[in-house]
């Protein structure tokens, strides 16, 4: 699936990244969004640094990965399932959008693993767009097939988590440049707001299943 060597960029971009060539996008405290432009596409790739206050990270790379419990917190979750084809293992997820723009949906390979770098404990997950022959595209959702992501989080202290984040899809079709804009600037933010609420009633939903 992913090479070993992603794995330890990854845990590298954490403990000291490398923003040559990216600019601040939105800088809101805790969290800032670094971006560069991609000419082969005309959009941009983004970097996200940032630390969650009151959440561990074991508790976060739990919450990232449990599709079930995504369904129940995350609204911009249309459908989100796992997909078999034997030796090969995936995530189908569609995503809602706003009307009266279409939906997309996302085919992708995930991969988490954990490591001990420099007295740190480190988790790491790795995703990027996979073809499934058993997903076709469905009518009127637009399917996003170039789309990569890893993620690296440790502890920040007693109880909170860093994170580090490298983000880049095309989602196709004519988005106005504003709705990206906020997108980015907003939604990631927005993001880590519901994520850090999920985290904290993680352990009563896992009680009631």
């Amino acid at each position: 699936m992913f090479a070993e060597k992603e794995f330890e960029e990854a845990c590298a971009s954490l403990q000291k990244p490398d923003f040559h060539g990216f600019e601040i996008f939105v800088d809101i405290g805790d969290v800032t969004i670094y971006r560069q432009y991609r000419e082969a596409s005309g959009l941009y790739e983004y970097k996200v640094i940032g630390t969650l206050e009151g959440v561990a990270p074991e508790i976060c790379a739990k919450v990232y990965v449990d599709l079930k419990y995504r369904k129940k917190w995350d609204s911009y979750v249309k459908e989100l399932k796992e997909v078999d084809e034997g030796l090969k293992r995936g995530i189908y997820w569609e995503v809602n959008f706003p009307f009266p723009m279409s939906n997309r949906d996302y085919i992708f390979t995930r991969e988490s693993k954990e490591f001990d770098v420099n007295g740190k404990h480190i988790w790491v997950i790795l995703g990027r767009s996979e073809n499934f022959e058993s997903i076709p595209e469905k009518k009127g959702i637009i399917r996003v097939d170039d789309f990569i992501q890893s993620l690296a989080i440790t502890a920040d202290g007693d109880c909170s988590t860093r994170a580090y984040m490298h983000y880049y899809d095309n989602p196709k079709g004519m988005i106005p440049t504003w709705m990206i804009n906020w997108a980015a600037k907003t939604g990631v933010p927005s993001f880590l707001n519901s994520m850090k609420k999920a985290c904290k009633g993680y352990e009563t939903y896992i009680q009631d299943q």
